[in-house]
């Protein structure tokens, strides 16, 4: 299936939304797919949670903000848990764009966890990416430039019905150099504005179907990971039980960092190794 649906992607409009907690993503999300349905287009939606750390699970509460869109066939909406996978993305988000794409969805958005400065892996992902900032950030600007600001192609201010968001919009505007549209999502005040902000950026930078290479090269990088984690999941679970065990005992006489045991275990398991003697470091 993921290999069908490399083939048949690279039509669809990619979207990528990140920022803060709170600044009302996935509802601008919602109002986003909105607009994109008035317009008769098809909308796919990848929304990403954050996992616990101690369940693993997610809420996915996402889907709630995007209830308006329940019986709506022409809006697909999917919820992913991050399980602690870095960049604001889960593993197989990109596997879950592709699909999306091949299946005829021609406006994609994937909506990033939101927990941080750090979420730049949407940036390899979209053909346009939406900070989306709430009133009052202008004073931390400086801390975000070395995250998601630097892969961001507008800024959004949302819940800009809110004091100080006028202040907000200007300082960005005038501290990164690129569009700033205010918007209440609750409402779809300012949507419009953002739709034809969107249109604008994609008119002047070629989508990465336009550009082979790039978004081949983005795509590879992608799916690499998903590619060596499955690999390395389906060598251990073939694993001699022995080697299991050897690098627990290792773990246990803390003769190496976690990293490096863990490492060796899995070179190990994909090259059907024996298990190391007493003191072998591998």
């Amino acid at each position: 299936v993921t290999a069908a649906a490399i083939r048949a992607a690279g039509r669809a409009e990619v979207i990528g939304v990140t920022g803060p907690p709170g600044a009302g993503k996935s509802t601008l999300v919602s109002a986003l797919a909105g607009h994109v349905r008035r317009s008769g287009r098809t909308v796919g939606i990848v929304a990403v949670d954050p996992s616990s750390a101690a369940s693993g699970g997610a809420v996915l509460g996402d889907r709630i903000r995007m209830s308006a869109h329940a019986g709506d066939e022409g809006v697909f909406v999917r919820s992913l848990a991050s399980r602690g996978q870095l960049g604001g993305l889960a593993l197989a988000t990109a596997q879950v764009v592709d699909v999306m794409d091949a299946a005829g969805r021609e406006v994609v958005i994937v909506e990033t966890v939101g927990t941080g400065q750090s979420e730049i892996a949407v940036a390899d992902l979209a053909d346009c990416c939406l900070l989306v900032a709430p009133p009052g950030l202008g004073d931390d600007v400086q801390a975000l430039k070395a995250g998601v600001l630097e892969i961001a192609d507008i800024v959004v201010v949302n819940k800009a019905d809110r004091p100080g968001a006028a202040e907000t919009a200007r300082v960005l505007a005038a501290r990164t150099g690129l569009p700033v549209v205010r918007t209440v999502a609750t409402d779809g005040s300012g949507i419009d504005d953002l739709a034809r902000a969107i249109a604008r950026r994609q008119r002047a930078v070629p989508p990465h179907r336009d550009a082979p290479p790039h978004r081949a090269g983005g795509r590879l990088q992608r799916v690499l990971p998903a590619l060596a984690a499955d690999h390395a999941r389906r060598a251990l679970l073939a694993a001699d039980p022995a080697l299991v065990e050897a690098a627990a005992a290792r773990l246990a006489a803390a003769e190496a960092p976690l990293p490096v045991i863990l490492g060796d275990l899995v070179r190990r398991a994909l090259a059907g190794a024996e298990p190391p003697s007493s003191g072998d470091a591998g």
